[in-house]
């Protein structure tokens, strides 16, 4: 380790520790989107964003890119959606060392999302329960930003993938339509797709995990990345986002359903409604806190299994993007060596700091 990752390891504790840890989660949340914004858009501020982090310079890495969903990913450690919602930040994100960055979950309709508060730390666990509900500004906001970061050479080259989710003032028989509407207006602007109906956070929305409510929705989806591709001569490709909270059979048969639309692979897994015995906070402060989705490292072997499951199910080739409990670099070797194509992460950057992803690539450059 150099002095200056040294000095970033211990600089991000005690802020963390003695300033942001005693903001409201969702204030610290975005107060953190602000400050990427404002340093990413000074002059040079890629540059300065790339050398104060650490992050890596994918020229100097001897070997090639890493080749998955017709995209050069320079660090298979991704940010999961949930950070950067409606698209404010994606190229900021990317020079902190992130080898693609997924933004949303976005929805045709702009909407709220939950009454606050509504994201919670969970400090001895290291993890996060959030409730957010697709809070968004809505699928034409995030086209309109999306369509301005690709303006420039270093966007047109960026992987940022979409991940979409239903509106939910839409009724589930309509759920189809509803991504259909995002997909249309987003395709154009994706490295790929996400659709998302694994989030407990939307009244319904797990439901249309089954076979008989997932089929029409990723037709729609299917057809307008199709669609898209067609006019801009290139891929759009589509993966589905599941929770862990799946059985085990209910995993194949999600699996067995993308092989037979034509999915590029599948997402897994999303945050989880349990509460493992293994969470050392307090359980009189986990029942206060109440409904959500839990994140963090209580994830990871559920999340392996699921990847082990999806890598026996679906067809060579489909891509897996593993996510759920990834801290350490380490971790990302054991999901690759599990066949994940890709692998993502999110609440380890909140206990870790901004240096965590350019650290990861860091060390993954050295194997």
């Amino acid at each position: 380790m150099t002095t200056d990752d040294s000095s970033r390891r211990r600089l991000y504790p005690a802020l963390f520790r003695h300033v942001l840890s005693r903001l409201d989660a969702e204030q610290a949340h975005r107060l953190t989107v602000r400050a990427l914004a404002s340093a990413h858009a000074l002059p040079g501020g890629p540059a300065l964003l790339r050398a104060a982090f650490g992050t890596p310079h994918p020229m100097r890495d001897p070997r090639p890119a890493r080749r998955v969903l017709g995209a050069d990913h320079h660090s298979p450690l991704g940010l999961a959606a949930g950070f950067d919602k409606d698209g404010e930040v994606p190229l900021a994100l990317l020079d902190l060392g992130f080898g693609h960055v997924e933004v949303g979950t976005v929805t045709a309709k702009a909407q709220p999302g939950n009454p606050r508060p509504r994201s919670f730390r969970l400090l001895e666990d290291r993890a996060l329960i959030n409730r957010m509900g697709f809070n968004n500004h809505g699928a034409q906001a995030l086209a309109h930003r999306l369509a301005a970061a690709r303006r420039s050479e270093r966007g047109q080259r960026a992987v940022i993938g979409v991940n979409i989710g239903k509106s939910k003032v839409t009724a589930l028989e309509d759920a189809a339509e509803d991504y259909r509407f995002s997909a249309r207006l987003l395709a154009p602007y994706a490295s790929y797709l996400a659709v998302n109906v694994s989030s407990p956070n939307t009244p319904g929305l797990r439901d249309l995990q089954g076979a008989e409510m997932l089929r029409p929705i990723l037709e729609a989806v299917t057809e307008e990345a199709t669609a898209a591709g067609r006019r801009f001569g290139r891929d759009v490709p589509v993966l589905v986002k599941i929770a862990p909270d799946l059985h085990d059979e209910d995993v194949r048969a999600v699996a067995g359903l993308a092989a037979e639309v034509g999915l590029a692979g599948v997402i897994a897994t999303n945050t989880t409604i349990t509460r493992p015995a293994s969470l050392r906070t307090d359980r009189a402060r986990i029942e206060q806190i109440g409904a959500g989705g839990l994140s963090g490292p209580q994830l990871a072997e559920r999340s392996l299994e699921v990847l082990g499951l999806l890598r026996s199910a679906l067809p060579a080739g489909a891509v897996i993007i593993s996510c759920g409990g990834v801290t350490t670099a380490q971790d990302v070797r054991d999901r690759l060596e599990a066949g994940a194509d890709l692998v993502q992460g999110y609440t380890a950057m909140i206990f870790e700091g901004p240096s965590w992803p350019g650290r990861i690539a860091r060390a993954l450059q050295e194997d």
